[in-house]
Parts: C-alpha cells; sequence; structure tokens
C-alpha cells in the first residue's frame, strides 16, 4: 500500500475516533449488546432497531476504548445503518477477512472500512477492530432484548 493511502487511512481512524458517527443510545432499540475486549479494556454499548424485513433500520453505539475499536465502530454503524440482514452478514465476513487475512484485495463494498486494513499486522488490535462487529453479530442472532458478547469467544457469522 503506498504511503499515501496509507496517511489517508489513518485520517479516516483518527477523524472516527475523535468525532465518532452515530454514537450515543438509541432509545427505541429492538436489541442492546454490551461487548467487552478484556485483552485492552474496550467497551461498547450497541443499540439495534430491525425494519419488518429483519435489516437494520437504525444503529448506534456508546462505550470507550482505544482509537480502533471507536474507528471502527462508528464506520461500521454508517456503513451498515439502513441495510439489509443479508448485506449485514455479507460486510460482517468481509471486514473480518479484511482484517484477519492476507490479501491486497480489499471488497469495494466496505468503503471506507478498508482503512482498517492495517490492524491484521497487530492480532491483539484484530479484537479492537472486531469488537463492534462482535456485537452487531449478538444482535442479529438475539433480535431482541439485551446482550453481552466477548472478544474471547468464536467469531461465528450467522
Amino acid at each position: 500500500m503506498s504511503s499515501e493511502i496509507e496517511e489517508l487511512y489513518q485520517e479516516v481512524i483518527l477523524d472516527h475516533s475523535r468525532r465518532p458517527r452515530n454514537f450515543g443510545e438509541l432509545a427505541d432499540a429492538a436489541v442492546r449488546v454490551h461487548g467487552d475486549n478484556p485483552a485492552c479494556g474496550d467497551e461498547i454499548h450497541l443499540g439495534v432497531k430491525f425494519d419488518a424485513e429483519g435489516g437494520l433500520q437504525d444503529i448506534k453505539f456508546s462505550g470507550h476504548g482505544c482509537a480502533i475499536s471507536q474507528a471502527s465502530a462508528s464506520l461500521m454503524t454508517m456503513k451498515l445503518k439502513g441495510k439489509s440482514r443479508a448485506n449485514v452478514i455479507e460486510m460482517l465476513r468481509a471486514f473480518h477477512d479484511l482484517v484477519t487475512n492476507e490479501t491486497n484485495e480489499a471488497p469495494r463494498m466496505l468503503g471506507d472500512l478498508r482503512a482498517m486494513r492495517g490492524v491484521r499486522k497487530f492480532p491483539q488490535r484484530v479484537k479492537c477492530a472486531m469488537l463492534a462487529w462482535r456485537a452487531v453479530e449478538q444482535a442479529l442472532q438475539k433480535g431482541e432484548g439485551e446482550s453481552t458478547v466477548s472478544t474471547e469467544t468464536d467469531f461465528v457469522v450467522p
């Protein structure tokens, strides 16, 4: 990856970690998931509201953590809001592959989420990047109510 693109990606990550989008409580959430990364202390509280077909009508998060976890959550919520369940699952898989597999090609559908590609070089940071995605995975499985998830459990796409 060229140094110019790496700089741009770093700027995207810093921007989203400093000014996260979709940050706050989702008052009418169908499901709330508390996620934590015990290895570094990152925490996320994710609220999801589904549409009639089971897609993500609305999604917000709150919590605290490192720049990687906060930027990943911010970018994720922007990308997933309004998407069908099938699209969400497809992006879950694509993002997981992006941060865990050695590949030069990142799916265009991920958009700015491709900025997270560099974390795969740092295995402990992969958990930071995946925390919000683990919470979405749990939200899809639960559908309603409250739940918890940890980066220390297996990643299983529904």
